[in-house]
């Protein structure tokens, strides 16, 4: 039995001092779960984490948020079960899950229903969480809310596409080229190619000049001109990445407008808080309402290549990269 370890934080994956160690004995609590781990996702902000990007991140550590794996040790109850989660402290403030066994509160494993496999239950918790606890502090889509998600084809745009049509909403979905919706057949979303269509004029054209009642705006600056300029009156907005700080703000639009913005940021939800956010999702994955990432062999690495893993991350891997670990 192995994990991760690194060592210190470095500038590049080429100076990351990222080596295997055995794993021995887990202190656990009364209340704790011993995990055998079987799948684990690589995040880009497991990736970022490794090179010091994450402020709480400590030293030395093993990374990894999401999960999945069958409970070792515990509360008799929960002995044998198949479970799965993820954490904002995984990884970054305490050892994660890119290693073979974790230690997580009871709380904090969620019952993986029948209807996802291992690997796929794996591979979708920091996307799922992340759409999911933007649209808990917006309040949720309700049937016929129109909503909007920048960058659609992300793993986070894909799921709130999903969550979205779940609870009924329209939904548009922008890309930077033409693409298809890159998530489950089943979902309806409308795309909008923003390299030739004007954003804004399409959405208010396609709802009686209505707007978006929900931006949902993935990765922030490039898209935060056009997010704003589609929002209806009363609108809220979503935030949870950018790639510039800095970004021109019409306050008199805003206020006029009685617009809202939400920032998100899963780090700050431990493995406990995050568990109790996917399981307001299993019905929408028991019913196949919402379906996970489609996890492939060749985005399927084993921990002795975690490497290569996390590179694939960083070059934009459009798959899911997973950790295939124990068992």
């Amino acid at each position: 039995m192995q994990r991760l370890r690194v060592l210190r934080k470095a500038a590049s994956l080429d100076d990351l001092e990222l080596v295997l160690e055995p794993v021995g004995t887990l202190p656990r609590g009364p209340e704790d779960v011993l995990i055998d781990l079987r799948y684990a996702g690589v995040n880009p902000s497991d990736v970022r984490a490794t090179m010091g990007v994450m402020p709480r991140a400590v030293w030395p550590r093993t990374p990894g948020r999401d999960w999945s794996g069958v409970v070792l040790e515990g509360p008799a109850d929960l002995v044998g079960q198949q479970v799965f989660g993820t954490g904002g402290d995984l990884g970054i403030t305490r050892d994660g899950s890119h290693g073979a066994r974790l230690v997580v509160p009871r709380a904090a494993a969620v019952p993986k229903p029948p209807a996802l496999s291992l690997a796929e239950a794996g591979a979708l918790g920091v996307p799922f969480v992340t759409a999911a606890e933007g649209f808990r502090h917006t309040g949720a889509p309700h049937p016929g809310d129109v909503v909007l998600v920048m960058a659609v084809n992300g793993k986070v745009g894909q799921a709130a596409a999903q969550i979205a049509a779940w609870r009924g909403a329209r939904v548009f979905g922008v890309t930077r080229r033409a693409e298809p919706f890159a998530g489950p057949d089943c979902v309806p979303v409308r795309m909008i190619d923003s390299a030739s269509v004007d954003v804004v004029e399409a959405v208010r054209a396609e709802t009686g000049g209505h707007g978006a009642d929900i931006v949902v705006n993935t990765i922030g600056s490039p898209y935060f001109a056009a997010a704003n300029a589609a929002m209806a009156h009363g609108a809220r907005q979503i935030l949870m990445s950018t790639r510039e700080r800095s970004v021109p703000f019409d306050i008199f639009t805003f206020y006029r407008g009685r617009h809202s913005f939400f920032g998100i940021d899963t780090l700050a939800l431990d493995a406990t808080q995050s568990a109790a956010i996917l399981r307001d999702l299993l019905p929408g994955f028991a019913s196949l309402r919402l379906r996970p990432f489609p996890v492939r062999d060749e985005s399927c690495f084993p921990l002795t290549h975690a490497i290569q893993a996390y590179r694939a991350v960083l070059d934009n891997a459009r798959d899911r990269v997973v950790l295939r670990l124990s068992g």
